[in-house]
């Protein structure tokens, strides 16, 4: 059956249902909605090249790709592209033509090399490597049961230290931009980037429909932000951590751990039953936090790249 690979019309809700349903099937442990796939099309800057592709067979959206260039890296001739392509309908070309429409963007763009998240499964790592991806670092996906587990007990903050939410901060996010750019700075990556426009984060991250003000909780020290846990939800029961971060000066207090398990209480008490995070295999600390939350490892993900030329 032919292979169609167009654009996502953010417009078109069979599209962008279509993009969500082929995303959860291949990616159960992330969180996505119709609104945040829109939102990440419309929001990105337009110095990212970001599109949004599908393929369709026989009127079907069977694959998925998210393709863009990292605008906001120092290093120019960057690109990403990650492929997803519902379960039962691999093996059938959709993943092959996605991924040629992708790399044809990126090159067509000024891309030199381009990375990818591929799933750390025979089939997924064979087919980057028959195209000419080599592997580098990798990552874990983590899911805790909510609606069934247990969670360790919440704690007093420390002395000096008072809990908050993102939503206190409603009126002016400037600090937690201020956190995040800190934070954000020491995570491990294969692409040098920084937070440094403002008003894009706001639209980008601030403003992201998934976004839960109310789960996001900070800890405030001399009358600033000190340490943050992100909170996602989907309106669904699923809750995601996307970003937990201590500022440096902070660091070696038990603060990440203080704002998650606060983060997680709230999240259980609203009826959210899973909870899913990320983590780079390398990233020791974080695993140890989550471990301790009785997280345990649903998936991993590696890194390839592969130059352009």
């Amino acid at each position: 059956m032919t292979v169609i690979v167009r654009d996502l019309r953010p417009g078109a809700p069979a599209d962008v249902e279509g993009f969500v349903r082929v995303r959860r099937a291949a990616l159960p442990f992330m969180v996505s909605t119709p609104e945040s796939v829109v939102h990440d099309l419309t929001r990105t800057p337009p110095g990212a090249r970001f599109r949004q592709l599908l393929a369709e067979a026989g009127g079907e959206i069977v694959g998925t790709a998210q393709v863009g260039l990292a605008h906001d890296s120092p290093e120019p001739g960057q690109g990403s592209l990650n492929v997803y392509v519902h379960p039962a309908r691999r093996g059938r070309g959709a993943g092959s033509a996605l991924t040629r429409a992708g790399e044809e963007h990126l090159a067509a763009h000024g891309a030199a090399r381009v990375f990818a998240w591929v799933l750390d499964e025979p089939d997924h790592r064979g087919f980057a490597g028959r195209r000419g991806y080599r592997a580098s670092r990798s990552a874990h996906f983590l899911r805790l049961d909510l609606a069934n587990g247990s969670l360790p007990p919440l704690q007093d903050p420390p002395a000096g230290v008072e809990l908050r939410t993102a939503a206190d901060f409603a009126a002016d996010p400037r600090p937690l931009f201020d956190l995040d750019t800190e934070v954000s700075a020491d995570e491990p990556g294969d692409i040098q980037a920084g937070l440094t426009d403002y008003e894009a984060w706001l639209e980008e991250t601030w403003r992201h429909p998934l976004l839960d003000l109310g789960l996001t909780v900070v800890a405030v020290a001399e009358g600033r932000p000190v340490a943050f846990t992100a909170a996602r939800t989907d309106g669904a029961g699923r809750y995601s951590t996307g970003m937990t971060g201590t500022a440096r000066a902070h660091r070696g207090r038990g603060l990440a751990k203080l704002v998650k398990n606060a983060s997680l209480h709230r999240a259980r008490a609203a009826g959210h039953r899973e909870a899913f995070t990320g983590n780079d295999t390398g990233n020791g600390p974080m695993l140890a936090v989550n471990k301790w939350f009785g997280y345990e490892i649903c998936a991993t993900e590696v890194r390839y790249a592969r130059e352009l030329g």
